[in-house]
């Protein structure tokens, strides 16, 4: 047993032996690895004395390091030497005049997406061709259909570009303006009265009244908006003074002042007159219940009027538009039986359905006993926000419980409708080219082909 352990430890080297090795290995490689200028050089290898030592080879094989290319004396401590200056002067010296290319290369746009050379000289040559023949007198007015041949003409929508979202909105936009580029509305055969509720706030309701009015009085139509809110915001929007002092809606209801005194004529649309409200009508719901036929003031007021324009050889009024309150007190009852037709904004969402089947009721109520005449004759949904899922799901329901009622057109949210009664206008004349303009142009030109 001793003769095998003394043979095992001659030929395991102890740890002090093999400690005293590594410190020896690496107190020859340490001045090499340090030099600043020079590559280390590889360790040599030494044989060992004895035969023990053949243990030690992995150890020193680990410990050297591999051979490599010396750098040049003269690069090295050129690069480390270099102050700031000299890096900016090394800097300014690579980047010659001759690096520099003299033309920066474009990349050429996508063919496909060009318009035809082939086309644009044919609109050029037929607009040249069709002032030509048109003469002078025609150029500066525009050239006449009898001017150009159909079977040349060109159609600008179809090199509209609609490859992104916003292209293919504005593209969309522009036909919609061409459908009612020209088009005439027609007079309907009796005066249109229609009253524009819905008990909910912040629907729509007199951005509705004011804008559907604007809209048919700049195609030429006479109308009058009949402010019965409180709170005067139709007034406003027309430009039409409705200080407490003025006189308004609240005289004709309460003290049978005759409509013709009240009614203004609004500043921005000739044929768009107004009888304003004032802050006295908050007080004309309990005004109203003592006095007599307090449900027909209104209707009664309404009936003189249209009667003292015709004894005075006037144009008769083509639409009336009743903006009503928030609510479903006695001005908005005297509004019900006064007019022959509700308009029901419905915001998009789903308060608004909410607040619809109660105010259903009410006209219902209304038809049995105060006005049979009374029907539910248009729905136009409001602040529609494509961008959502909500209002797609509303405006689908809507139109699902009320096919025939519900407008083709629908009014976005849009910020030119909020910013236009700062300035005492309509978005009709505040902003005409706006999507919310065209929405309610769309929407009056349905309302008149309905008839």
């Amino acid at each position: 047993m001793s003769a095998r352990r003394d043979s095992a430890a001659k030929r395991i080297p102890p740890f002090a032996a093999l400690g005293s090795a590594l410190s020896a290995q690496f107190s020859r490689i340490q001045p090499q690895m340090f030099a600043s200028n020079q590559a280390p050089a590889p360790v040599a290898h030494e044989e060992p004395a004895h035969e023990e030592a053949a243990h030690d080879e992995p150890v020193s094989r680990a410990i050297e390091a591999p051979a490599k290319e010396a750098v040049p004396d003269q690069v090295v401590p050129g690069l480390i030497q270099a102050d700031n200056d000299a890096a900016g002067s090394v800097i300014r010296d690579s980047v010659s005049p001759a690096s520099i290319p003299a033309e920066i290369p474009v990349s050429a746009p996508d063919p496909a997406s060009m318009v035809p050379r082939e086309t644009l000289d044919s609109v050029f040559t037929l607009h040249a061709a069709a002032d030509g023949a048109a003469g002078p007198e025609a150029i500066e007015g525009g050239v006449s259909d009898s001017a150009v041949e159909p079977s040349t003409s060109v159609d600008v929508m179809d090199l509209m570009d609609e490859s992104t979202p916003l292209a293919r909105e504005l593209a969309h936009e522009n036909r919609r303006r061409e459908k009612l580029r020209g088009r005439v509305l027609p007079r309907p055969a009796e005066t249109r009265i229609m009253t524009v509720s819905n008990q909910k706030g912040g629907v729509g309701k007199t951005t509705t009244t004011v804008n559907l009015a604007a809209a048919l009085a700049s195609a030429g139509l006479n109308v009058l908006v009949i402010d019965i809110d409180p709170q005067g915001n139709a007034s406003t929007a027309l430009g039409i003074d409705h200080r407490a002092e003025v006189e308004s809606i609240y005289d004709v209801l309460i003290d049978d002042l005759p409509l013709a005194n009240v009614v203004a004529q609004c500043p921005d649309i000739s044929n768009l007159i107004c009888a304003p409200a004032t802050i006295h009508l908050a007080g004309a719901e309990i005004e109203l219940v003592s006095l007599v036929a307090r449900e027909q003031r209104l209707r009664r007021a309404i009936d003189a009027y249209a009667a003292e324009r015709e004894r005075l050889g006037e144009e008769r009024l083509d639409y009336i538009f009743i903006d009503c309150p928030p609510s479903l007190g006695l001005l908005t009852v005297n509004a019900f039986v006064a007019a022959r037709e509700v308009l029901i904004p419905i915001q998009c969402e789903y308060y608004a359905l909410e607040g619809l089947s109660q105010l259903l009721k009410n006209i219902e109520m209304i038809q049995k006993h105060l006005n049979a005449d009374l029907v539910v004759s248009t729905i136009l949904l409001t602040m529609y926000d494509g961008r959502t899922n909500l209002a797609a799901q509303v405006a689908a329901e809507v139109r699902e419980h009320f096919p025939e009622q519900v407008l083709g057109a629908v009014v976005p949210r849009s910020v030119r409708i909020s910013e236009a009664p700062s300035y005492q206008q309509t978005v009709m004349t505040y902003d005409p080219s706006s999507s919310g303009a065209l929405s309610y142009l769309e929407a009056a030109a349905e309302i008149a082909q309905r008839g």
